[in-house]
């Protein structure tokens, strides 16, 4: 753990990046995230839209170095400076991450950690009940079809960087774990009460789109659990819900997972969930906002309103209250404080939403927090079209006996 350098001006140091004509990160972008407290380590989540149309794609791009999008999403993690950060829509790729960070991030996380995502993984069966089977690689309708929806398989997936240490022989992934061995799932029904899907549908369709994975990071000694996933968004579906119902129980795995449920298995087979007194920070698009949105109620409160996580701080911004008054529409009929959105959706609807977490275990002491949404026209401002998502950062201290 570090105290942050400082920085002249509370100014970022000028970084080049080799895009052709474009100069990110420029001179007098301010650090809006500012100096995390000495001792503490700051987690960060961002959904940064690194996904491609095709395989491949994304790993040419990487290659490349000179990718503006991704350009502009390093530029935002370089700013924050996470010690630690979850990528959410990272197509999968073995070496992409080792790419991301020796191409665009000057090699700041040493470690990192990828495997493969549901999405695009192709069932074989009629899942979203149209009456076709999808069998056609890249199609909308083979993704429809998948574990996951994607057009081709690791489309929308995830990877995690650290500056510290991970605990790779320790790492757990539940990639395959099926949905109706969840239970009191949410399973969906028609509106005669049969089941939506077929048995055999049932029998292999699994929980996580994309996956859950506990990723142990040590830390001066100390041993935190990254909780990192990205549920499915609770929309694109019918009256059955089963978006919305599934949504809910990807958010609610990692509930059972902290409670150390007996029934789960991981991908090894190893069962139980997370030990007690163990630290951890959930982190990942959650697709859920605690108020708004089409989201089944109290699905993000399965985790906000936890007694073993702390959700004290919410982390927040002006650029996120000032977005949603300049853009009114379905925002002005929101609940939420629109100062603790992450996301930059459609003015009509759903409007900006909070769905992107950083949650730490109760007994990590949250120093700071914070979403990077600079106001439009400020330093900064110009990066965020990178994605309608923001990252979103928690700053953590370590019990002192940990220290």
């Amino acid at each position: 753990m570090r105290k942050r350098d400082a920085l002249p001006g509370n100014q970022m140091n000028r970084v080049r990046f080799p895009v052709a004509g474009l100069v990110l990160a420029a001179i007098g972008l301010v650090l809006a995230a500012g100096d995390a407290a000495a001792g503490s380590v700051r987690f960060a989540t961002f959904n940064a839209s690194m996904h491609r149309g095709a395989g491949g794609e994304l790993a040419a791009a990487l290659a490349s170095g000179t990718d503006p999008q991704i350009a502009k999403v390093a530029a935002i993690v370089r700013t924050v400076d996470p010690d630690v950060i979850l990528v959410n829509e990272f197509d999968y790729g073995p070496g992409n991450d080792r790419s991301f960070v020796a191409s665009y991030l000057g090699g700041a996380y040493p470690f990192s950690f990828i495997a493969p995502s549901n999405t695009g993984l192709a069932t074989g069966l009629d899942l979203d009940g149209d009456g076709i089977v999808g069998k056609v690689a890249g199609t909308f309708e083979r993704a429809r079809d998948s574990h996951g929806f994607g057009t081709f398989e690791g489309q929308y997936g995830m990877v995690v960087l650290s500056k510290h240490a991970i605990d790779s022989g320790a790492v757990r992934t539940f990639r395959t774990f099926r949905w109706k061995d969840l239970p009191r799932a949410r399973l969906p029904v028609r509106a005669d009460g049969s089941s939506f899907y077929s048995e055999d549908a049932l029998a292999i369709l699994r929980l996580s789109s994309k996956s859950h994975w506990d990723v142990p990071i040590r830390i001066d000694g100390e041993v935190v659990h990254l909780l990192a996933s990205h549920p499915t968004p609770p929309v694109f579906d019918g009256p059955e819900d089963r978006n919305g119902l599934r949504n809910a129980d990807e958010i609610r795995f990692w509930k059972d997972y902290i409670e150390a449920a007996d029934y789960l298995r991981d991908d090894e087979g190893r069962a139980g969930g997370l030990p007690s007194g163990a630290h951890f920070v959930i982190a990942g698009d959650l697709n859920a906002d605690p108020v708004d949105g089409e989201s089944v109620p109290g699905a993000a409160r399965q985790l906000t309103g936890h007694p073993l996580v702390n959700a004290s701080v919410t982390p927040e911004s002006e650029g996120a209250a000032a977005a949603a008054l300049a853009q009114g529409k379905a925002n002005v009929r929101h609940r939420g404080a629109a100062r603790f959105d992450t996301a930059d959706f459609r003015d009509r609807a759903p409007g900006n939403l909070r769905v992107d977490y950083v949650l730490p275990s109760a007994g990590l002491a949250i120093t700071d927090a914070g979403v990077y949404w600079p106001e439009e026209g400020e330093p900064g401002s110009a990066l965020l079209d990178a994605s309608d998502h923001r990252l979103v950062w928690v700053d953590v201290a370590l019990p002192v006996a940990s220290r």
